[in-house]
C-alpha cells in the first residue's frame, strides 16, 4: 500500500511534461512548430504574424476563387462556340451586331 501511495503523486506530476513532449513530437512530425511549455501555461498568446498571414492567404484565396469562376464561364462560352454549327454562331453574332 505504501508503494501505491508514493506512485500516485509521482504519476500526477509527470503526466503533464510527458504529454507535452508527446504533443511536440506529433506537431514536429506533421510539420507544425513545437509549442513553448512556458507560453502554454501563460495562456499561449496568439501569434499575430501567423494570423496576418492567414488573413492575407484567405483574401488571396477569395480573389483566386473569383478568377477561376470567371474563367470557367469563359471556357463554357468558348466550348459552346467551338461545338455549335458555324451558321448558327454567325446568326447569333449578326443578331448581336444589330442589337446595338
Amino acid at each position: 500500500m505504501s508503494n501505491l501511495a508514493l506512485l500516485i503523486p509521482i504519476a500526477a506530476i509527470t503526466i503533464g511534461p510527458i504529454s507535452w513532449v508527446a504533443n511536440n513530437w506529433l506537431r514536429t512530425k506533421h510539420g507544425y512548430a513545437p509549442q513553448d511549455y512556458g507560453n502554454r501555461r501563460r495562456g499561449g498568446g496568439e501569434n499575430l504574424e501567423a494570423e496576418r498571414k492567414i488573413m492575407l492567404l484567405s483574401n488571396e484565396n477569395e480573389k483566386l476563387t473569383g478568377q477561376v469562376g470567371r474563367l470557367e464561364e469563359r471556357i463554357a462560352v468558348l466550348e459552346r462556340i467551338a461545338t455549335d454549327p458555324a451558321e448558327r454562331t454567325a446568326r447569333e453574332i449578326e443578331a448581336l451586331r444589330g442589337w446595338k
